[in-house]
């Protein structure tokens, strides 16, 4: 695809389409920012090449109705902090009212639009709301990876009928790093991967285990793989119907000749809310009235000699409830040994993210993805969407 440096942009009227999707406290104020921080690259660009910079974002589920809860003006008014200029905000995306303000905008005027899931056509990938996006700009960029993976008429219906779409820089870094994780030529590589079910990351184990040397199971999905084994597993989440698939998988791993790391040994309680009175047992006595909660330290111990020799490491999904801090340790201290490592670290965003900036390991990882569900459909070998629309341009 063409990206934003590629095409002349001065005196235009620049549309770049970000994700702005930030936590918010209930007084509306901004928890997390880093999305945010992550657009500045692209967006002072398109200042600093004297266009007219029009931000548009989606926040949160409003289900195509205009919500004060879910809008955008917070995000106005940080924007004008980190980039130390005014940032101009419109409660509205489309319309007389919008096209009326981005034709009073001077070059390098920066304006944001209101919340694009206020309208329904968004998330249907309305081409009728795409025209009217349309009549907004000269020049589309997409920059916002974390909804790549969705058909929605920002991403995919408006890049389709636009004259000129090209990626943004974010987006550029995005994809040169699941590249570089994908096609990487530097053994060993290890995958790392957590969370709580198999049934979400069933098609990136089955893509990865023909990439990586070494995969790492961690999180609630791996008492799927134990109960597959034939091991008694207590209360821990189990997906029956996924038992088959799971063996499967470490069969596939045996025959490519990839060394399979489940854990020994888990941090268990009776309930998520008892932080109290849990223990630690091995994956061979998990008692039949609790559940595992997290990866005990032998595992921990056992992951990190796994993980010491790696050069290239994908991490998606945390060892445990991280949430809890009586639950968070395995978490954390894979997280702190991958950042100490002299290895390319990729991290699929999400919960990922949150456990890498919980542990304080965010600055010693080489990327953390802003896109969750993105990343993983990159890793399942899948390609985007919103990639391929610019891609065929």
């Amino acid at each position: 695809m063409k990206y934003i440096n590629e095409v002349d942009i001065a005196q235009k009227r620049v549309f770049i389409r970000c994700d702005f999707n930030v936590p918010m406290d209930e007084n509306q104020n901004i928890t997390d920012d880093n999305r945010i921080r992550q657009a500045l690259v692209t967006i002072k660009y398109t200042i600093d090449n004297k266009a007219k910079v029009i931000l548009a974002s989606h926040l949160g589920r409003p289900n195509g109705k205009k919500n004060p809860k879910y809008s955008l003006a917070p995000v106005a008014k940080r924007l004008s902090t980190l980039l130390d200029r005014k940032v101009d905000f419109i409660d509205d995306c489309i319309g007389e009212k919008v096209k009326d303000k981005i034709n009073a905008m001077h070059v390098s005027d920066v304006l944001l639009l209101e919340n694009l899931r206020f309208y329904e056509g968004e998330k249907k990938n309305s081409v009728a709301f795409a025209e009217k996006l349309l009549e907004l700009f000269d020049v589309y960029v997409n920059d916002a990876f974390g909804v790549c993976h969705r058909k929605h008429a920002s991403v995919y219906a408006l890049p389709e009928i636009a004259h000129i779409a090209v990626g943004g820089f974010l987006l550029k870094k995005e994809i040169e790093y699941f590249n570089k994780v994908l096609n990487a030529k530097e053994k060993p590589f290890v995958a790392v991967i957590g969370g709580a079910k198999v049934s979400g990351k069933l098609e990136c184990l089955k893509n990865l285990i023909n990439k990586a040397d070494k995969m790492i199971i961690g999180g609630a999905q791996a008492f799927t793989f134990l109960k597959a084994l034939g091991y008694n597993v207590g209360k821990s989440l189990v997906e029956n119907e996924l038992l088959t698939s799971a063996g499967k998988i470490m069969k596939l791993a045996k025959e490519k000749n990839v060394k399979f790391y489940l854990p020994v040994d888990f941090i268990c309680s009776k309930d998520i809310s008892d932080t109290l009175n849990y223990v630690t047992t091995t994956y061979q006595e998990i008692p039949d009235s609790m559940m595992g909660l997290d990866i005990g330290p032998a595992t921990s111990e056992l992951f990190k000699e796994a993980l010491a020799d790696a050069k290239i490491i994908m991490w998606n999904g945390p060892m445990g409830v991280f949430e809890v801090d009586a639950f968070a340790a395995g978490t954390k201290s894979i997280a702190k040994a991958i950042g100490q490592l002299q290895a390319v670290s990729v991290v699929g965003g999400g919960d990922t993210a949150d456990a890498v900036k919980a542990a304080g390991e965010s600055e010693n990882m080489s990327y953390i993805s802003t896109g969750g569900g993105a990343s993983l459909e990159i890793l399942e070998g899948k390609t985007l969407p919103a990639i391929a629309v610019l891609e065929a341009k």
